[in-house]
């Protein structure tokens, strides 16, 4: 059963003010500092606004880009693609979709045999739960995701 995702001012009150400029104004933390970076528990990554599932920590590689980077989001519905041309790039922004949140960006240099793709995101905009919080966090459809994993 799926719980309804939305962004709302509870929710952005409770940031810290590093994930209100990485969520709210499309920002970027520095390199190597983010706090999931170097992750290696088995887990669910989840928009840290509102809640919505978007990577699992099977999916999460060390790419060495100082940022933690997945293969492909869990569900490809709570996650948008957009053009971004800041900074004067072409880049795809990847964004939460019921959160609107910036989470980083998607490059096509991830590991090949594993679709190629490399979601690039800041720890800022995520909330990790281990598996064995899942349940209690009301996440429990996603257990079965991590079994013999």
């Amino acid at each position: 059963m799926s719980r309804p995702y939305n962004k709302d001012a509870d929710a952005i009150a409770r940031l810290s003010p590093e994930q209100y400029r990485v969520t709210q104004e499309s920002g970027t933390e520095r390199p190597f500092t983010g706090e999931y970076t170097g992750n290696k528990e088995a887990g669910l990554y989840v928009d840290i606004v509102s809640g919505e599932p978007l990577f699992t920590s099977m999916d999460k590689f060390d790419s060495g880009c100082g940022w933690p980077s997945f293969t492909r989001p869990v569900d490809g519905g709570y996650v948008k693609e957009l053009r971004d041309r800041t900074h004067g790039m072409i880049r795809t922004e990847v964004r939460s979709s019921h959160g609107d949140s910036h989470l980083g960006h998607v490059f096509s240099d991830g590991p090949q045999d594993h679709g190629g793709l490399r979601y690039c995101i800041n720890s800022a905009s995520l909330r990790f739960i281990p598996v064995a919080e899942l349940e209690a966090e009301g996440y429990g459809e996603y257990v079965e995701l991590f079994d013999g994993a």
